[in-house]
């Protein structure tokens, strides 16, 4: 290698904590080359992230950077802020993971464009400005003269992230650090943003940094990757040599870690658990916030679907596409039109009370598991609540027992459960968010993306619980998400979701091997990038 634009030597990271000092980053060696992409893998707590923020100077305040860190020869450990804002924004960029979080919210898109413009480039305001629509164009952004003005909350999370890249572009740095970049994104939306970074690596001979614990992104994107398991790096190489012959047990364990095999079939005679039919549910939407004019949204137009006892259906699609409001709908927890009926009963003519007590038959799994438990109760508080709705009469030491069971049955030390969330890692979490469903005993689970945020290995892990879950209590599911890996894994029955329609159903192996819609097959395209002919930096997995 010529000489490295980045070089990293002997870093450690470490933070002090109540426990005492967290060691994080152990000692690891990096190179990045010019116009060079480079992934840095591994699971959370890997260090991956920590190892970039101590690059950019952005640890937190209770961490410290030790060892050396180079750009084009020059020591960025141990400069003060004042120094370190020379190379950060300018020859040093770094986009993160969640573009809402990142992007303030009480300030237009535009005038968070111009401000590392007006800091490091030196312009004008209105050369800013200027430079800011060039820069919304650069990146794909449609109609960027009118979009300039509009505030974060006003684009999507396509656009949203895109404009975290035009703003880390700015400066045409020479370094952009991606952090997870895609993660939150549809899988159609995340190969456009890859595309569009490929497309400006080679534009503006940029070095890029990818970290991510999805592989199916690094063998399309990388050409060399770094491995790195609790903060040291196990294997590092050519991202080709990497995939087809991996020499570290860790490497082998993530590039197997995608979900896999199929669910058993339900039996033919299993009861009928949900049926609903012509399902619509519509949003008066305002045209300005003091606006009485509004025009009517129609997020779930004339869908139907059914689910038998041990049985799963998947339901895709891109945000926006209606899946989630259709899952709160069948559930009546938002206003909707249509029949719905759970077992022998039609839910839509009962009020709130008429449902409280189905309630426990009728279970939802979120998303986020963090932000789905409070924070003040402990792991076996949260798993018992619904127990002192449902079953006020049964005493605290019986709560505990069945609390204890729940957490066995999930697979998580029953001792654990008077821990708070914070001290669970996100699959031990989303663990905790599926023992509270189960406690119920309920007939119907909606999981609406309950492993997106996971790594690929928890994924898998979470996956075969869900499965052996149905198997014992014959639940009926409703699996909603944008990861077509783990929808295959667990459906019998998908649905394919565009903008609140139905445009294909059918059986798993129907809608991955004989898609009928090009949505579908832009969807399938876009998810398994492994299944295209590899390219520069893609590879086949070894058998």
């Amino acid at each position: 290698m010529a000489d490295p634009v980045l070089s990293v030597r002997n870093l450690h990271v470490r933070f002090r904590t109540g426990d005492g000092t967290l060691h994080a980053v152990k000692g690891i060696d990096l190179d990045v080359a010019a116009g060079e992409t480079v992934a840095i893998v591994g699971e959370s707590g890997s260090g991956k992230s920590q190892t970039m923020m101590s690059v950019m100077g952005l640890l937190a305040s209770n961490g410290w950077a030790e060892g050396s860190v180079r750009y084009r020869g020059d020591e960025l450990v141990g400069l003060t802020p004042d120094k370190l804002n020379h190379y950060r924004g300018s020859k040093l960029t770094m986009i993160f993971q969640e573009p809402m979080t990142s992007l303030d919210p009480l300030y237009r898109i535009g005038d968070q464009l111009a401000l590392p413009l007006t800091a490091h480039g030196g312009l004008s305001k209105a050369q800013a400005r200027a430079r800011a629509i060039e820069l919304l164009e650069l990146v794909r952004i449609p109609d960027p003269a009118r979009r300039i003005d509009s505030y974060p909350h006003e684009l999507s999370g396509g656009q949203r992230q895109r404009v975290m890249i035009a703003m880390a572009l700015s400066n045409n740095p020479d370094v952009l650090i991606a952090d997870e970049p895609t993660t939150a994104l549809d899988v159609t939306v995340q190969a456009q943003i890859l595309e569009l970074l490929r497309d400006l690596q080679k534009r503006l001979s940029m070095s890029i940094v990818f970290i991510t614990h999805d592989l199916g992104i690094v063998r399309r994107f990388a050409d060399r990757t770094y491995v790195m398991k609790r903060g040291e790096v196990v294997e590092s190489g050519r991202t080709q040599d990497i995939f087809s012959a991996p020499t570290h047990p860790y490497t082998r364990m993530l590039i197997d870690a995608e979900p896999t095999g199929r669910k058993e079939p339900a039996p033919l005679n299993a009861p009928l658990v949900m049926d609903a039919r012509n399902i619509e549910v519509q949003f008066a939407i305002k045209s300005g916030l003091f606006s009485r004019t509004s025009h009517v949204l129609r997020a779930v137009d004339g869908v139907s679907l059914s689910v038998r006892a041990g049985e799963t259906v998947g339901v895709v699609g891109e945000s926006g596409s209606g899946k989630s409001t259709l899952g709160r709908a069948i559930l009546r927890l938002l206003p909707a039109s249509g029949m719905v009926r759970f077992e022998d009963r039609n839910l839509m003519p009962l009020d709130r009370g008429g449902m409280r007590p189905l309630r426990r038959h009728l279970q939802l799994v979120f998303q986020d598991p963090f932000g789905s438990l409070s924070p003040r109760m402990t792991a076996g508080e949260i798993v018992t609540e619904g127990l002192l709705v449902h079953e006020p009469s049964i005493s605290r030491k019986e709560r505990d027992r069945r609390a204890a069971q729940a957490f066995d049955e999930v697979r998580l030390d029953p001792a654990w459960r008077n821990r708070f969330p914070h001290e669970f890692s996100g699959g031990q979490r989303q663990r905790i968010a599926i023992a509270r469903a189960m406690i119920l005993h309920p007939k119907l689970v909606v999981l609406d993306e309950p492993t997106s945020a996971l790594d690929r290995s928890v994924q898998k892990e979470i996956v075969e619980l869900l499965r052996d879950l149905q198997k014992a209590h014959a639940l009926a599911y409703v699996f909603i998400s944008h990861d077509l890996a783990v929808v295959r894994a667990l459906s019998d029955e998908i649905m394919v979701m565009k903008s609140g329609k139905v445009v294909e159903r059918g059986t798993a192996e129907q809608i991955f091997d004989r898609p009928q819609e090009n949505y579908t097959r832009d969807l399938i395209a876009a998810a398994f990038l492994h299944e295209r002919k590899p390219g520069k930096a893609e590879a086949p997995l070894a058998s």
